[in-house]
């Protein structure tokens, strides 16, 4: 199999230890996922890897590194709400999806030694996986984040590097390390075998509803939902199972809004902004590295975009927790997005949102 770059369409073998195309192009891969069949959804395996047959995995690996991730439950929150339980994973955090099928490919490549940048959910998830690889690892997070998180992640075994500045300085940070010493990026924007096990989102959906719902909520930081998610859906289409696309009400934090701010302007790049600290810590990527590929869908589908409420975070967080669900303050700013989309346009009916992370981890 092969990466092809996004910038000069050069094709590089996937078991090169390069982050990216020597142009400075992101990696794609070279994959095309087999016509949808219901029929191979190897239904005797209990995580993401029932759908193995339409992603890019070595069936030789994924078993002993799989923890199970996946197989989240949907809850009907309201009459117009379906929340998707994804934090019900191994790290309390939606990011084992893809951090499953990553690790998977870097132990097939023989991968000893990673770094990774994260605001914490993808640093904790990819350290806890390459402690079931056996893989040395060393994450870089921006001053600030989730203590808990911080705790997690040296829980694992990984190193925790705490940056000063935000978080586009904490990636440029680990970045450097990545080009001065050579050790394999295992980074959740830059890999795409990271978006291989976020596809699997929409894959459970359509098991569980035997349906894709009408609107499907999505946050946008770095994209890697957002890009799982539109691929699969393009998957489906093409594959007939769905005729038309579901509304995706993507969502930024209202502090830290790049691509908010590109879709107003109709830009195909992102909009250049200052960062303010935000509660939605796992979305403020005032500079996302996939932000053309993430502009290029929304204009190609028609994605709306909508900005959370800053005082309205630990508002809806509460509501929530009185429910029965505890979210981290990231995903609150999920469903407040939510509300604040029905407030501009209307009643929002069959809405999926998802909760991407457990509250314990942000309590701080």
């Amino acid at each position: 199999m092969h990466y092809v770059c996004t910038h000069c369409g050069k094709r590089t073998p996937t078991d090169t230890l390069t982050p990216h195309c020597e142009c400075g192009g992101l990696f794609e891969l070279d994959f095309e996922p087999p016509k949808w069949d219901e029929s191979r959804i190897h239904k005797d395996t209990w995580n993401l890897f029932r759908y193995r047959d339409f992603l890019a995995v070595d069936d030789a690996v994924w078993p002993s590194v799989t923890m199970g991730e996946g197989m989240t439950p949907i809850i009907e929150y309201d009459e117009s709400v379906y929340f998707k339980m994804d934090y019900a994973m191994p790290t309390l955090s939606f990011k084992d999806r893809g951090a499953a099928t990553l690790v998977s490919h870097m132990k097939a490549i023989g991968v000893q030694k990673c770094v990774q940048d994260s605001s914490g959910n993808a640093g904790n998830s990819v350290a806890a996986y390459c402690a079931r690889a056996g893989i040395e690892c060393e994450i870089f997070v921006p001053e600030g984040t989730s203590p808990k998180k911080i705790d997690m992640i040296r829980a694992h075994g990984a190193t925790a590097t705490v940056v000063p500045g935000n978080r586009d300085h904490c990636a440029d940070v680990c970045r450097a390390k990545v080009r001065d010493e050579g050790v394999y990026y295992a980074n959740h924007v830059y890999n795409p075998y990271f978006y291989e096990g976020m596809k699997t989102y929409v894959y459970e959906t359509l098991e569980q509803l035997g349906r894709i719902p009408r609107h499907i909520v999505v946050p946008v930081g770095n994209g890697t939902l957002f890009i799982g998610v539109v691929k699969a859906l393009e998957h489906l289409q093409a594959s007939g199972v769905i005729t038309e696309f579901p509304t995706i009400i993507a969502l930024q934090s209202q502090l830290c809004d790049p691509l908010y701010q590109a879709v107003l302007q109709k830009a195909p790049e992102p909009a250049r902004i200052t960062p303010e600290p935000t509660l939605a810590e796992g979305i403020a990527i005032g500079v996302p590295m996939r932000g053309r590929e993430l502009l290029d869908m929304t204009y190609r589908h028609d994605i709306r975009f909508v900005t959370a409420p800053e005082d309205q975070i630990l508002k809806v967080r509460a509501d929530i927790a009185r429910r029965g669900i505890y979210c981290e303050h990231t995903t609150a700013a999920n469903y407040a997005a939510y509300l604040e989309y029905v407030r501009l346009y209307g009643p929002t009916p069959d809405a999926l949102v998802t909760m991407c992370g457990a509250g314990i981890k942000s309590d701080h």
